[in-house]
């Protein structure tokens, strides 16, 4: 009895935990602020160390494993309890029992590696002094982006097709970039392990995702199947998540400040590059008609680089692939993903991956001493 007792208490008292930890860190500021820079890296380090020892993404391979264990072990369940009436009793005890573990594991590492620090005071309130932007910064900002991507997009190899081609190691180059960045932001300090390509990556371009950040794996993940020529800002993203800043827009920023401060200038072009997409999307949603003619300053070179994400032909030579439409993948993806944001208390959900353009505007323009 005790025994049963046990099985089915540790798993609840792990959940109640989870739960505590991120109730505190989302009611304060102050706890959760204290949890991404004296707990969470004594977490985070050893957790990813231990999965970096890998080749393949363990969370990849969790995800994997436990769609197959609902999808026969729901069916066995069913079956034990209509059959085999000598074993109902022991399938009940062992079928609860598996569920209260896996919801304790997921809930105690989604709590600790990722909930909590949805908390933390943003970070345009702990690096940049408040300010108001006008769209007249806003348009001095793309014309500034547009300037340096098209020196950039001079110093970079090309292609026959007068494309850039990236030449360097991409994961060594954004190792050195994110701890030559915690100079300035010291919560990026430490361990950055090996990031993992997906095996599944045809269905993460059918969401539009470049790159996944696993809480219960501590691994930064990214789409085998995109172009090498994004992968730069993609990983620093990624690898901002690892160290606790969860915010989308937060991880942007870090991403173009990392390979902005890059020796290599293929790295600062492609965080150039996403940058200026995310400027140019925001001068048009704001109908700032007077900025339009800066889009004419945009070398052909640039033109030829921005917005990619995949290989050129690569839905139609992935047809075969395509189990569920693309546009229903795309459509639920979207959904859960700006539900999980919103919960989290990101109440503009996938909008807020836009915000990144305050954080330049932050960084540009500070206010004036």
């Amino acid at each position: 009895m005790n025994f049963i007792k046990k099985r089915y208490l540790i798993p609840l008292i792990i959940t109640a935990f989870s739960a505590l930890i991120t109730t505190l860190g989302r009611t304060s500021e102050s706890f959760a602020d204290f949890y991404a820079e004296y707990i969470f890296p004594c977490i985070s380090t050893p957790f990813a160390f231990i999965s970096g020892l890998l080749p393949v993404s363990l969370g990849e391979i969790m995800i994997i494993t436990t769609i197959v264990i609902f999808a026969a072990g729901i069916p066995a369940m069913i079956i034990f309890l209509i059959f085999g009436k000598k074993f109902r009793s022991k399938t009940l005890t062992f079928s609860l029992s598996a569920a209260l573990w896996i919801l304790a594991f997921v809930c105690c590492t989604e709590s600790l590696n990722c909930f909590t620090l949805y908390g933390c005071t943003k970070f345009s309130e702990r690096f940049f002094e408040e300010k108001e932007h006008t769209n007249d910064e806003l348009k001095q900002l793309y014309s500034l982006l547009i300037d340096e991507s098209n020196k950039l997009a001079k110093q970079v190899p090309r292609d026959e097709n007068n494309r850039f081609v990236i030449t360097i190691d991409t994961i060594e180059e954004c190792r050195k970039a994110m701890k030559k960045a915690s100079k300035q932001y010291p919560q990026l300090k430490g361990y950055y392990p090996k990031p993992k390509p997906i095996m599944f990556s045809y269905f993460m371009s059918q969401t539009g995702t470049s790159g996944m950040y696993f809480p219960f794996s501590m691994e930064a993940t990214y789409n085998n199947d995109m172009i090498p020529e994004i992968m730069p800002e993609v990983i620093c993203h990624e690898y901002a998540h690892l160290k606790g800043f969860m915010q989308e827009d937060e991880a942007n920023f870090i991403s173009f400040i990392a390979t902005l401060g890059s020796d290599s200038p293929e790295m600062r072009y492609s965080g150039y590059l996403d940058a200026l997409e995310y400027v140019h999307n925001q001068i048009y949603k704001n109908q700032i008609v007077s900025g339009y003619e800066l889009t004419e300053k945009i070398s052909l070179e640039v033109k030829n680089d921005w917005f990619r994400f995949l290989p050129d032909n690569y839905w139609e030579e992935n047809e075969e692939k395509e189990i569920i439409p693309t546009e229903t993948v795309e459509t639920i993806s979207d959904t859960a993903s700006d539900t999980s944001m919103k919960l989290n208390g990101i109440e503009d959900g996938m909008a807020s991956y836009s915000r990144m353009v305050n954080l330049l505007l932050d960084y540009y323009f500070p206010p004036e001493n």
